[in-house]
C-alpha cells in the first residue's frame, strides 16, 4: 500500500469541513488496464469494481486484499446496487444493463430501445422507486479495446429510464453528446448527468448538468451545474449534504449543491469514478486508470445500500 502526500487543494473554506487533512490517500491496488465503476457492499464489507479493458471485475476486502470477483464481465463499466441489494452492471460487450440476482443468476434489465441494440451502457443509478437510470454513450463500440467495434443502431447517445413495474425502456433525455456518470440528489429531486463529449472532440461538452425530476420520472429543463476546466467529468457521487464529488482529470473535485467549486483531491493518475463506502460511508473509494485508491473524508455518501 502506498500513500499520496499533499493531496488536497482548498478553493473554499467549506471544503476543510468535508475532509480529514491528516488522512492520506492510499493506493489499495495497482494492476488494472482501466479501472471503473466502484460499488460498495456494506452488508459484505467489500468493494467491487470493473477493469473494463481487461474484461473482469475485482473485489477488495479489508485486511484480505484483492481477488477476482467475475473473470469474464462482458467489459463491464459502471455498477450500482438496487434497493434489494442486487448488483446492477453496465456491460459494453453485450451492450446491455444486467442485474445479478440473489442466487447469482444474471438477468437483463435493458439491452434494446425500440427493438434496436443500445450503444454501450456506461453508468447506472437506481432510484428509490426501483426505476433504473443509465447512460448510453458510444465508447464501447468505438473500438475493440473496451467492447467490440460496431455501428450505432440508435439515433444518438441518450439517457434512459427503465420502469420498475413494467420494465419499459424510455428515453429520459436525448440532447447529450457523450452522457456519462449520473447521480440523484439526496432528496431525489435533482438528477445530475455528466457529458464527457470533449473526450473525442476538443470542442465537445465537459460539464455536469442538473435536471429537476418530476412525477413519473419526467425531467425538467436542464441547466449546467458545473463546467470541468481540465479533462472531462466521468463518474461522480453525492454526499448527504448534497455536495457533488466528481472525477476530473487527475483528481476529484467537490462542488457545493449550488455549484461552487469547493476543493480538489489530487491523484497521480486520471480518475474515472468513485463511490462512498466503509461502515459509515465516509471513505471515498476512487478508481483511476490502473489503480484503486481510498481516502477518509468528513462527508458521508448519500447512496444506499
Amino acid at each position: 500500500m502506498s500513500m499520496v502526500s499533499d493531496a488536497y487543494e482548498y478553493y473554499d473554506q467549506r471544503f476543510r469541513a468535508l475532509t480529514v487533512p491528516i488522512a492520506k490517500v492510499e493506493r489499495l491496488y495497482d494492476g488494472c488496464r482501466w479501472a471503473e465503476g466502484p460499488v460498495w457492499f456494506g452488508d459484505g464489507n467489500y468493494l467491487v469494481w470493473s477493469d473494463v479493458a481487461e474484461n473482469r471485475m475485482l473485489r477488495w476486502v479489508p485486511g484480505l486484499g484483492v481477488g477476482v470477483f467475475r473473470a469474464y464481465s462482458n467489459n463491464s463499466n459502471g455498477n450500482t446496487r438496487d434497493r434489494q441489494g442486487r448488483l446492477v452492471t453496465c456491460e459494453h460487450l453485450t451492450r446491455r444493463v444486467s442485474r445479478t440476482e440473489a442466487d447469482g443468476k444474471i438477468t437483463v434489465v435493458a439491452d434494446r430501445y425500440n427493438g434496436k441494440r443500445l450503444n454501450s451502457p456506461n453508468d447506472v443509478v437506481v432510484k428509490s422507486d426501483g426505476s433504473v437510470w443509465f447512460t448510453d454513450p458510444s465508447y464501447g463500440i468505438l473500438s475493440d479495446y473496451e467492447g467490440e467495434r460496431a455501428e450505432s443502431e440508435q439515433t444518438g447517445c441518450h439517457v434512459y429510464r427503465v420502469d420498475a413495474q413494467s420494465g419499459a425502456v424510455t428515453i429520459a433525455i436525448d440532447d447529450f453528446v457523450k452522457p456519462n456518470g449520473l447521480a440523484f440528489s439526496p432528496d431525489e429531486k435533482i438528477l445530475y448527468i455528466a457529458d464527457s463529449g470533449r473526450s473525442h472532440d476538443e470542442k465537445g461538452p465537459h460539464h455536469i448538468r442538473a435536471f429537476e425530476v418530476g412525477e413519473g420520472g419526467k425531467l425538467g429543463k436542464g441547466r449546467v451545474f458545473a463546467e470541468i476546466e481540465h479533462g472531462v467529468p466521468d463518474g461522480f457521487r453525492v454526499d448527504t449534504q448534497g455536495n457533488v464529488w466528481t472525477s476530473a482529470q487527475d483528481g476529484v473535485i467537490c462542488y457545493s449543491p449550488e455549484g461552487a467549486k469547493l476543493g480538489r483531491i489530487k491523484l497521480p493518475e486520471m480518475v474515472s469514478n468513485l463511490t462512498f463506502g466503509g461502515e459509515k460511508r465516509n471513505r471515498l473509494f476512487i478508481t483511476a486508470t490502473s489503480s484503486l485508491y481510498a481516502v477518509y473524508v468528513s462527508a458521508n455518501g448519500a447512496q444506499r445500500p
